[in-house]
């Protein structure tokens, strides 16, 4: 016959663990580190476009995007010109998720918006993707100190773990790069929908050759190096991609 001290021991342990499912929000701060402390958050949308539309659709947007960004804020829309072809990137900010459903709802019943874009746009468009981000609790979103230039939006797709886990080598890494001086930080952004565990860094150069040449002071900069060895370690894969930003971007 089972004691009551060995029926009591089952019980409290189940007791434990109720209690921890009811507190969410420590469990989430443990296991992915702080966040911005407000609801904004960036809907990241990637367009591939069928290679013989590029030019049509990129004509489309400079048209007739400002019916879009009516309805909320844009941050930015690029087309990419270097590690990836046919496609475009455009970032919009939200309050929160009640402001997205509605700007979605508007923007169904916007009749303009319906019939000179999205109708004639839509057989262009090869495949769609979206992701949710949040900046970094320590990065404010940046502009560029002129218009003009290029953007290098680098994808970092981190070990699972959050900032909680890499954030501190993340941003050492990132500082080191801005104290160079040859690069101007946009944004970085942790994904909360679609691929997690990932990280999203724009950079702003004056040109593609000014970036070349800032990357090659970098990779010879010991402070760089050992900050870029000590956060590589929770990296799984990277890419990056050279952006440009439409006439019709609010980053130009």
């Amino acid at each position: 016959m089972l004691s009551r001290g060995t029926l009591r021991r089952p019980l409290a342990a189940a007791a434990r663990l109720a209690r921890a499912w009811a507190r969410p929000q420590v469990l989430a701060f443990l296991a992915t580190g702080p966040r911005q402390d407000n609801s904004v958050f960036y809907e990241i949308r990637t367009y591939d476009i069928k290679p013989s539309k590029m030019k049509e659709f990129v004509e489309m947007a400079n048209k007739y995007f400002h019916l879009r960004s009516a309805h909320s804020e844009m941050v930015g829309i690029w087309s990419a010109e270097l590690g990836a072809m046919n496609k475009v990137v455009h970032v919009w900010k939200y309050d929160n998720f009640a402001h997205r459903a509605a700007v979605r709802h508007a923007l169904a019943n916007d009749k303009d918006w319906q019939g000179k874009f999205i109708s004639p746009a839509l057989p262009l468009i090869e495949k769609q993707h979206n992701e949710v981000a949040y900046l970094v609790p320590w990065c404010q979103l940046g502009k560029p100190p002129k218009d003009g230039g290029v953007y290098e939006w680098v994808t970092f797709q981190m070990k699972p773990g959050g900032p909680a886990l890499w954030g501190e080598a993340f941003q050492a890494a990132i500082n080191a790069h801005i104290n160079t001086g040859y690069t101007k930080l946009i944004g970085v952004f942790h994904t909360e929908y679609g691929f997690l565990n990932t990280v999203h860094v724009i950079w702003w150069n004056e040109s593609p050759d000014h970036r070349a040449a800032g990357r090659h002071r970098a990779h010879e900069d010991a402070r760089v190096v050992a900050a870029v060895r000590d956060s590589v370690r929770f990296l799984e894969s990277q890419q990056n991609m050279l952006l440009m930003p439409l006439p019709c971007s609010s980053l130009k």
